[in-house]
């Protein structure tokens, strides 16, 4: 396997695979059009509920560089960085784009954490999405819409393994097998001007046993 510091061309017509060492991720860039995208983000920027949450960062609070929302089935929360997330109900809007996200993926997905970027001080710092509640090999389906950013894979022991791929409008990521154990990723601030951007990662949420292996 030799070392990665490459930069992906988003603007393949054809499904891109990105990894296929040590998990799995494929990219396809339009997933729906520019007319689609332009619509879909209309109409989530002003229905959306969307939060500015804090995180704990040596005894204080931080807000997140972002604003989140939380969507899916009743019952269907999520903790993550030290923040609960219960569910809204699904939209129309949602489940139009969650069942493109399902035909690509074939997974029903049960829930779904939506971020505005408004512009390029929003970020999200390196980590992986290995919550106890997403499962073993979570399957992520992320869907990028507005304006486009830059998103960096990293693998958490050969930090010179890496990957940068530009994520335009209408555009689905798909990370799926081991990748959330032996990758990292991001999206980095910049001094660039860019547009909004809204994110959506579709997931599936399951019970969580604890140490009686009572649900």
């Amino acid at each position: 396997m030799e070392p990665w510091d490459n930069q992906l061309d988003s603007n393949d017509s054809q499904e891109t695979v990105v990894i296929d060492t040590d998990g799995e991720v494929i990219f396809y860039p339009n997933l729906f059009s520019i007319q689609e995208s332009d619509r879909l983000f209309s109409e989530l920027d002003s229905s959306v509920k969307w939060r500015h949450d804090t995180i704990h960062i040596y005894g204080k609070k931080i807000p997140l560089p972002r604003l989140t929302a939380w969507y899916g089935d009743e019952g269907k929360s999520y903790i993550y960085s030290g923040i609960e997330q219960h569910p809204e109900p699904w939209n129309s809007t949602l489940r139009l784009i969650k069942l493109k996200a399902e035909e690509i993926s074939q997974i029903t997905f049960n829930s779904v954490l939506i971020n505005l970027y408004r512009d390029g001080k929003d970020s999200v710092s390196w980590h992986s999405d290995d919550e106890p509640e997403l499962g073993e090999n979570p399957i992520i389906a992320s869907i990028s819409l507005g304006g486009t950013r830059r998103f960096s894979l990293r693998h958490k022991t050969s930090k010179d393994y890496k990957i940068d791929i530009d994520l335009p409008k209408g555009s689905l990521l798909l990370m799926k097998g081991e990748t959330q154990h032996f990758w990292k990723h991001q999206i980095a601030k910049t001094a660039k001007s860019v547009e909004p951007r809204i994110n959506l990662t579709f997931r599936v949420i399951k019970p969580v046993l604890n140490k009686e292996n009572k649900i």
